[in-house]
């Protein structure tokens, strides 16, 4: 029976560690959570639907150039005493009457609206995918910003490891100063101390990196993302050659490149379209139309039906056809062409006001992300210098306290100190690899370089 559950016990284990094995065996790179953020975000999804609207509202602009056909088909009965349709003579009677016919019609001109509505239709399309573009690529920052997070909490975890071993060690080192009399006891209860803070810290590091895993995953919006991983990608923190250009060579290049301000661009051509299909109101429009229609009639009575002619020869000659043009003057329609003439020009005048509006946002966006970025340089600058010195504060902290000539409190403040350091010397890398990947944005660097 022991053998039997030991037997059973081992083989849960086995699937276990298969079973977490297998789901920790993928690990995303950066390029596979973009392109997946991109294909399974809400957002965007949304708005590729968007532009499939703005695909169909295209159609119906071809259409209004096309004819409209319309068939018609109708078949009646009438029973009692009614006339006869041939000899004038009431007398009680089934009469079945059919007609057929079909119209077209289609518009000669119209003010050039439907010319209009076309280009309109075409802008909208443009409009719809810069929209969706934009969405792309701020889902990407988000992304980018969302991986390096759990890149740096990774990297300030194997600190806060390290660091707990380094401590475990002064441990070991502290007892054995202990008993050979070089240090009081009360230093002892100290380093305790100082490996259970440690401690606090390596599981505040740990929930750290769960947080930004998850937050990624939310955002890819996967389902299991318990299990969810990130590669381990090299990242360096060496000066971009994008500090090296002027910043208003960088704005100069985001003018040409961003699609917040073509998508502005687009929306003022698009409200110009509409100012001239209100204005296509004032004039006048003609449309052409054909008819085609025949009627077939047919009667039950007690007296001989023969008189009426047979079913084709009804159709044949009762077939008539008939053409037309119809002109249209507007003359006074209660103001409604007027208002919405004006209404068009108004809208046309918001849409320049967000054109220049969006020109000072990115202008001082741009100015921002350059400054930002040499600032988080210099700042990643001194906080590897900062490093640099307490490290060496550090090492020498630990040799006199090694030998009795510092106390417990002091070395641990320098341990702190550089413990610090280290993790300042991270945060402010990923700050400025983040930032300095903004500001290749706005010269028009892909966030992600495609090989």
């Amino acid at each position: 029976m022991k053998q039997n559950t030991k037997g059973l016990l081992l083989l849960a284990v086995t699937f276990i560690f298969s079973t977490f094995s297998f789901g920790q065996a993928k690990k995303w790179t950066l390029e596979e959570c973009v392109a997946y953020a991109i294909e399974h975000n809400i957002t965007i999804r949304q708005s590729q639907l968007d532009k499939q609207l703005s695909d169909i509202s295209k159609k119906d602009a071809i259409g209004r150039f096309l004819p409209s056909v319309n068939g018609q088909a109708s078949h009646s009965w009438s029973t009692g005493l009614s006339n006869d349709p041939l000899t004038g003579v009431k007398q009680n009677q089934t009469t079945e009457s059919s007609n057929f016919g079909a119209s077209a019609s289609v518009d000669i001109y119209k003010g050039l609206q439907n010319q209009n509505e076309l280009r309109k239709a075409k802008l909208s399309i443009i409009a719809s995918q810069y929209q969706l573009t934009k969405i792309q690529e701020d889902v990407s920052l988000n992304v980018v910003n969302a991986y390096l997070q759990i890149l740096f909490n990774k990297e300030n975890l194997k600190v806060q490891q390290e660091q707990l071993a380094f401590d475990n060690q002064q441990l070991e080192k502290s007892n054995e100063l202990v008993e050979a009399g070089v240090i009081p006891k009360g230093d002892l209860l100290d380093v305790k101390a100082t490996v259970a803070t440690d401690n606090q810290r390596l599981i505040a590091a740990e929930n750290a990196l769960l947080i930004s895993k998850l937050s990624l995953a939310q955002l890819l919006q996967l389902e299991n993302f318990e299990e969810f991983d990130i590669v381990e990608a090299d990242t360096t923190s060496e000066e971009s050659t994008i500090l090296m250009e002027d910043p208003k060579v960088i704005l100069g290049k985001a003018k040409e490149t961003r699609t917040e301000l073509k998508l502005a661009q687009t929306n003022v051509q698009i409200s110009e379209k509409d100012v001239k299909i209100a204005k296509g109101a004032y004039q006048p429009s003609l449309s052409a139309s054909y008819n085609i229609g025949t009627s077939i009639l047919h009667r039950n009575t007690l007296f001989d039906s023969s008189l009426i002619p047979s079913f084709s020869d009804q159709f044949k000659d009762n077939l008539g056809q008939n053409f037309g043009l119809s002109l249209t003057v507007p003359v006074f329609n209660g103001f409604s062409a007027r208002n919405n003439v004006l209404r068009s020009k108004i809208a046309l005048e918001r849409s320049k006001i967000a054109l220049e509006q969006q020109e000072l946002d990115l202008e001082r966006t741009v100015f921002t992300a350059y400054t930002d970025t040499k600032g988080a340089l210099k700042t990643h600058e001194a906080a590897v210098a900062t490093l640099e010195a307490r490290e060496g504060a550090f090492q020498y902290a630990k040799e006199r306290y090694e030998v009795g000539l510092m106390n417990v409190f002091d070395f641990n403040q320098a341990q702190t100190l550089y413990v610090n350091a280290q993790s300042e010397v991270l945060r402010t890398k990923y700050d400025y690899i983040f930032r300095t990947k903004i500001l290749e944005f706005y010269f028009g660097i892909p966030i992600i370089k495609k090989n």
